[in-house]
Parts: structure tokens; sequence; C-alpha cells
């Protein structure tokens, strides 16, 4: 049902109104016109209480659905009802405008990893000198790139947290006019600590530096603005808070350093368009055995081959469910039971790895006993994330204070 502006003028008065209700407790009515839970939309919330979206989110019917007509269009052909081949350009418009990015500047990868290797190969990492600095909190494979590439010579420093954060203070130290990079996780996959990204740029950049973010575990979740923060090179894959599937993400690279400073080192037939032989009989006769025309935007520098056009499918309808949401709605509606779970958790004798204040739908408490506690929430089946002794929790659009509830007197 679509809203009028006085009435979403209303909503807007109504979530204002819930901020200041008893922490804890939240208004279902938002400026989106949509109210929370969204549990109809999520049959897995009908099986499980699944707190787990940091790790892969479920999608939306509409999505499924959406596969299921890509799938009808692989078995029945063209003219099949209900996909549109067309969809991977509104895809990047509207990944886009979420991030606030122009669509020349997206390029389509298959994940996340492949992104940052895509931005560390066109810097010419190791083999072009300087040094590296990351964070311990940066995502365990992108760690597993850095040292790797440590072995090969790479100058990496390694940022420690304190009390679950990255100190800017602590950057600015190891930080210097050889760091070609800084690579980060926006927010952290451990913990949910959110860097502040404007802070790191103009940090990197006063060096003469570059920044990457890896923003996983951001887009979709938080507020992400590429072009206020001033980062140059950032990826996300769809499977997580953008509620998609594997196989297919995004690289964003600012449009000036496309092709210059990040050169393309993977080479393939998404940069270029109307390829022509010239050597055939019946060939358009040209000096060259083969021309054609190079393409523009970010996918003519780095994508190279087929993308998974069955999660473009998917994505086409998540992100215009995510635009009608609104992140920052999602947002306004996850914190208070983030907030609950920093005050209660702790009492139960789970301490927190997270900051009070972070901004974001992940919180992660240490657990003394990792397999008694997994087996108490599988038992009951709540899901979250117990690895070594963590347990991240990460509620999302269609859990609610009673998902919350179960949680705590399981872990009671």
């Amino acid at each position: 049902m679509m809203l009028q502006r006085r009435e979403l003028l209303a909503r807007a008065g109504m979530l204002a109104a819930a901020s200041k209700m008893a922490p804890g407790f939240a208004a279902a009515a938002t400026t989106s016109g949509v109210e929370f839970p969204l549990k109809s939309d999520f049959p897995i919330a009908e099986k499980q209480c699944y707190l787990n979206n940091a790790g892969w989110h479920p999608m939306p019917l509409a999505s499924m659905r959406a596969m299921q007509a890509y799938l009808d269009f692989k078995t029945k052909g063209p003219g099949t009802p209900g996909y549109n081949p067309s969809q991977a350009k509104d895809v990047k418009e509207m990944l886009a405008q979420l991030i606030n990015a122009k669509p020349a500047e997206i390029a389509f990868v298959p994940s996340t990893v492949s992104g940052e290797n895509i931005v560390v190969a066109g810097l010419g990492i190791p083999h072009s000198g300087g040094n590296v600095v990351i964070d311990a909190l940066h995502f365990e494979a992108s760690t597993y790139l850095y040292r790797t590439l440590e072995k090969q010579g790479l100058d990496l420093r390694v940022v420690m947290p304190r009390d679950g954060r990255i100190e800017m203070s602590d950057m600015e130290k190891v930080v210097d006019n050889k760091t070609k990079l800084i690579a980060v996780s926006l927010v952290s996959y451990v913990n949910g600590f959110k860097h502040d990204l404007k802070k790191l740029s103009d940090l990197a950049h006063s060096h003469g530096g570059y920044v990457y973010a890896d923003m996983v575990q951001a887009v979709g979740s938080t507020p992400v603005d590429v072009r206020a923060s001033g980062v140059d090179f950032a990826a996300c894959s769809s499977y997580k808070w953008l509620m998609g599937d594997m196989g297919l993400g995004y690289l964003y690279v600012k449009e000036d350093l496309q092709g210059t400073v990040l050169k393309p080192t993977q080479f393939g037939f998404r940069q270029y368009s109307n390829f022509e032989h010239h050597i055939f009989p019946y060939d358009r006769p040209d000096s060259a055995p083969a021309t054609w025309e190079k393409l523009s935007g970010a996918g003519s520098f780095y994508e190279v081959g087929t993308v998974s056009n069955i999660t473009i499918a998917c994505q086409f309808e998540s992100l215009k469910y995510l635009q009608r949401l609104g992140v920052a709605n999602i947002r306004a509606h996850v914190k208070p039971m983030t907030d609950r779970l920093q005050r209660e958790l702790p009492k139960l004798g789970y301490a927190a790895m997270t900051p009070l204040d972070t901004p974001t739908p992940i919180v992660t408490f240490a657990v003394q006993e990792p397999g008694e506690t997994l087996e108490k929430t599988k038992k009951a089946g709540v899901t979250v994330k117990v690895v070594q002794h963590q347990m991240r929790i990460s509620p999302s659009v269609y859990n609610d204070q009673k998902d919350i509830d179960r949680l705590l007197n399981v872990l009671a």
C-alpha cells in the first residue's frame, strides 16, 4: 500500500517518539510504511529462531520467486514470463544508490574477497614496494591474503584491537609515507566494530596512500556513503545483508582511479563489445585480424567472465525490498534488540566483546564453554554463531524481542 506524504510524516513522528521509549522496545511503524518484524516474508522465522544473519541472510519470498522465474526461463527458453535478462544494469544502479556511488563505479565480482584481490593485484602489491596496514578485526580470508603476501616480501603492519575496537591513534602510529594501502572491514565480522572510514581515508590520503573497505557486513544493515567517506575501493557480496545468494559480489572503484591507479590485471569479454573478425570469408576488411569497442565504467576494467544470472534475478528483488524498507529504518528496528543483549548477557556470564556504542547489528560475547552453549541453542531451535570461545548474534528485519527472549531463556 502506497502512503501519502502526510502519512509518511506522521510515521516519522512515531519513529522519533519510539526512540524516546524505554530501552529494548521500539514502535513497529517506520517511515517506510512497513511494520516490523517482517516474519511473513521470511519462512525461516516459522521454523527456528534464526539470529545469524551476519553468517548468511535468508532471502525474502519475492527473491526466491525471482530465482524460480529464472529457472523457468532456463528450462523453457526466451519469452518465459517473470524474468528480464536486462536486470543486471538495474541491479548495479540500485546497489550504487544504496552506497551513494555512481553505477559506473560498480563492477560485478564473484565475492568480496575476489574484489579485495583485484585491488591488491591492481596496486601491484607487494612487488611495487611500500607497506600495507590492516587490523586484527579484518576478515579472516583477508588476513590470510596479506600474511601470504608477507612471505613474498610485503611489509605488513597489523593493528591490534583494544577493548573490542581499533583506535585511530594506533593506526596513525603505523601509517607513513610508504603506506600504499590501508585495508579494513568497515564492520568487523568478529564483533561488529565499525571504523570511522572518513578518518581512515583522510589518514591514508595525507600520506599518499589508498583505502580499501570490506563492506559485506555493512551494506544493507547500516547506512553507507562511499562518497562522504572518501574511500577509494570497497567490495561486498550479496548473500549477507543484501539478502541474496553466493556467487555475486560488487567492487567499488572511485571513478578517477579506474585503469590508472588501479590497473586491470584480468581480461575478458565483459570489457568490450562488438567483437568482429576480419580474416574469414565475407568479413569486413581491416588491417587488424579482429576489432572491438572498449566499454566504459568499472566493469570494463575489472569484470572478466560470466556472472551469476540467477543471483542477479534474486538481487533485483532483494535490492528493491531494501529500498522500500530503508536501511535507516532497519537499523532503528534492530538496535533495541542488540542494546538489550548488551545489557542482559553479561549478567548471565557472557562478557561483551562488542563496544557498547557500536552502530551495527552484530554483537559478540565471550563463551567459556562453547560446546555446551552451542548444544543448548541448537536443542532449543535457536541459531547463533558459536566458534572458538565467541558467540556472535546478529538480528535482522524479521526478528523481534520474542526472539531475544527465547535466546536469553536458553542461556539463563
